[in-house]
């Protein structure tokens, strides 16, 4: 169900007191919410932080709604909204997250990656309070959350993250290989000439310090990545047997991760 709103109340959010400013006139409109059921909401932004609308996506009981990714950015997708703030109401007025909470804002941030529909932030509100996801800290560690995350997401990650530490490792074994190169083109210099023995030197120690660097960065890589994996397995509560399996690493070292 579409919320109407204002043109006033269609402005620039800059932070989530603007949110619950118009959430809670939203909430207090008892002739068309039942308040002592919870709603589920989404709030969708234009680039520049602009509502585009207000859209009640779920009605649930005192204590529960069902929320489905489908249902949240249909509205979204169709409205040509790029970024969503979560909002739904805890008729209790206990503002902590539960654990369902947490589980479904992780969900819908995988899923709004997915669309290209960024989740910025989640809100619980009352009529007399709010707590904000991403104030507490807590939308952060959802988002570096692994549960909902494709498993093809999670390899491009680790993939990344290994040729970012094979390019560093590269590039320090270079710099070695340069002062290396230098150092030994000097002492050659003597002997050939120092101009000669510079240029050698130099070259000598580009090749073998590139080529040191290339196989130390392939061997940190693979490592990387093989912790990196159990990691995400381990954390998925996969058995250390099945871990070794795919990772070729040892127990001692899986239990230490």
């Amino acid at each position: 169900m579409n919320i109407e709103l204002t043109d006033e109340q269609k402005t620039q959010i800059i932070n989530s007191e603007d949110v619950y400013a118009i959430m809670q006139k939203v909430l207090l409109r008892e002739d068309i919410i039942d308040q002592e059921k919870e709603h589920f909401w989404i709030i969708g932004l234009t680039t520049r932080n602009k509502i585009l609308f207000v859209e009640l996506v779920s009605l649930g009981s005192v204590n529960a709604t069902t929320v489905e990714p489908m249902n949240v950015f249909r509205v979204a997708i169709l409205k040509n909204a790029v970024q969503v703030i979560l909002v739904h109401n805890h008729p209790s007025g206990d503002l902590t997250p539960s654990m369902a909470d947490g589980d479904v804002t992780d969900r819908l941030i995988q899923v709004g990656r997915i669309i290209n529909v960024q989740v910025i932030d989640h809100l619980i509100i009352s009529p007399e309070s709010y707590i904000s996801f991403e104030s507490i800290g807590l939308f952060a560690k959802l988002q570096a959350s692994l549960k909902w995350m494709p498993a093809y997401e999670i390899t491009r990650c680790i993939r990344a993250e290994e040729k970012k530490i094979r390019k560093e490792a590269v590039q320090v074994a270079e710099v070695k290989g340069e002062r290396r190169g230098l150092r030994k083109g000097k002492k050659e210099g003597e002997e050939r000439g120092l101009k000669k023995g510079k240029v050698e030197g130099i070259e000598i120690g580009e090749e073998r310090g590139l080529k040191k660097g290339i196989g130390i960065g392939e061997e940190r890589g693979e490592k990387n990545k093989a912790i990196e994996m159990a990691k995400a397995m381990k954390k998925d509560k996969k058995s250390v047997e099945e871990i070794q399996k795919y990772t070729q690493l040892t127990k001692v070292e899986i239990q230490k991760l």
